[in-house]
């Protein structure tokens, strides 16, 4: 009896131990794309007042979670019965993280600044209920986009595994996803509070004091390095899922680095789609006109 029990504790840490190597190793392939949802939802969640700004976060949270719940289940499902689907789904949102990355690069080039009559509207906005629901259905949806590539990333290193290991490894990484980024944005987010907290508890004077001027001054700062970051990883991580998947684009330029083999295609394909996501938007809107 003893020696059963042994046996078995002796699996479940063989089990644990898979488990911790994969998992090491589906969040070095998921980085990319954790440090873009990381950049995006940091940004999505500010423009609030600070008594709006952690339930805004908890729901974004909530809405991750329940994306998670619902693309884990249909990933494993795929590649137990239609393996083939994975890859293209892969493809698919390759393209779409591509746009994004390539749109942001354009809106910046292109869109330098807002006029006071549209800065105004959106502080007006943002303090309204419809707006602030808009914004968190926004954040949910792209973290559903996001969550797929994560999800089939993770799932994409364990392929060959026991399905144990599978559901064990691609849940962990979903939770770090969802829990991990949000605990970090809920930090960025307040940084200024916590800041203007120093300053008044301090009462203006000394290292504190430096210390709470330096959080508050800094978060644009972050929130601007982030929206950088993120959008070099959208680019970087599309091309390289196109590169991993396409036979042909795989053979393609050789003698180029990888990280910039990642960048050319990512921004060849999202320039490619751009116009074609345009066009169907302004189509829509014509149509909703009529």
């Amino acid at each position: 009896m003893a020696s059963g029990i042994f046996a078995v504790l002796d699996d479940i840490a063989a089990l644990m131990d898979d488990v911790a190597v994969a998992s090491k190793v589906a969040a070095q392939k998921t980085a990319g794309i954790l440090g873009d949802d990381l950049a995006v939802n940091a940004e999505k969640a500010t423009g609030f007042i600070a008594s709006r700004e952690i339930p805004v976060l908890l729901a974004i949270t909530k809405g991750s979670l329940v994306n998670k719940l619902i693309i884990v289940p249909i990933a494993l499902l795929l590649n137990a019965f239609f393996p083939t689907a994975i890859k293209y789904v892969l493809i698919a949102g390759a393209f779409y993280l591509a746009y994004e990355g390539v749109e942001k690069i354009i809106h910046y080039f292109f869109h330098f600044t807002k006029s006071k009559h549209e800065t105004e509207k959106e502080i007006n906005d943002t303090k309204a209920l419809e707006s602030e629901k808009n914004k968190v259905k926004s954040a949910i949806i792209t973290d559903f986009i996001l969550s797929i590539e994560i999800v089939i990333i993770a799932l994409s290193t364990v392929l060959n595994k026991p399905l144990t290991l599978q559901i064990i490894t691609v849940s962990a990484i979903a939770i770090l996803a969802t829990v991990g980024v949000y605990g970090i944005v809920a930090l960025i987010v307040r940084m200024d509070d916590a800041g203007y907290r120093l300053i008044v508890i301090s009462k203006r004077k000394g290292i504190v004091a430096a210390i709470g001027r330096t959080l508050v001054k800094a978060l644009p700062v972050v929130i601007k390095m982030l929206a950088v970051v993120g959008t070099i990883a959208l680019i970087l991580v599309a091309g390289g899922i196109f590169i991993h998947n396409i036979d042909y684009i795989h053979h393609l330029l050789p003698d180029v680095p990888f990280i910039l083999r990642e960048a050319i295609f990512g921004i060849i394909a999202g320039l490619a789609i751009f116009p074609l996501v345009i066009a169907g938007k302004k189509t829509i809107e014509l149509i909703k006109k009529k």
